[in-house]
């Protein structure tokens, strides 16, 4: 399932990976497969700036450890920093993605670039992958909480 030139497709995911768990696995499966046989797999790490701007707080492992983690899956090709000041304009240029990934809860971003895509008429698939079955540690957010309740006396 190649492109049109008979190179391999190439999927571009995101996040932020912090306390990498099963739906993080899960997730870029997926993500991989959605580019068909044989797909190269980029994945962009959210840089702690990012994290910190966007959701309140640090992440609990450092943006080299969360790349070096998620490089070392062996469902991943390579993993790479974002850039400290997000733009989807600049990531899609330096990847070239043929897929698009999103993760099913988000939304916001799946709207964005959507629009970005049709606004710039580029052929990228852009997709959301769905929720997994739950699991207790199924989210860093769930793990922060368990280790709270059996630690934090």
């Amino acid at each position: 399932m190649a492109g049109k030139s008979g190179k391999k497709k190439v999927v571009l995911a995101s996040g932020v990976f912090d306390l990498l768990h099963l739906g993080h696995v899960r997730f870029l499966e997926e993500a991989k497969k959605a580019g068909g046989k044989d797909a190269e797999l980029i994945v962009i790490i959210a840089r702690d700036s990012t994290v910190e701007e966007k959701k309140g707080r640090k992440p609990v492992m450092s943006e080299n450890q969360r790349r070096a983690l998620v490089e070392s899956l062996k469902v991943v090709n390579e993993a790479v920093l974002g850039f400290e000041k997000f733009d989807l304009g600049d990531v899609i240029e330096r990847v070239k993605p043929d897929v698009i990934a999103l993760g099913y809860d988000q939304a916001d971003m799946e709207k964005g670039t959507q629009m970005y895509v049709a606004k710039h008429k580029l052929h990228i698939q852009v997709i959301r992958i769905g929720k997994f079955e739950e699991d207790e540690l199924d989210s860093s957010s769930k793990i922060r909480q368990k280790i709270v309740e059996k630690f934090v006396r």
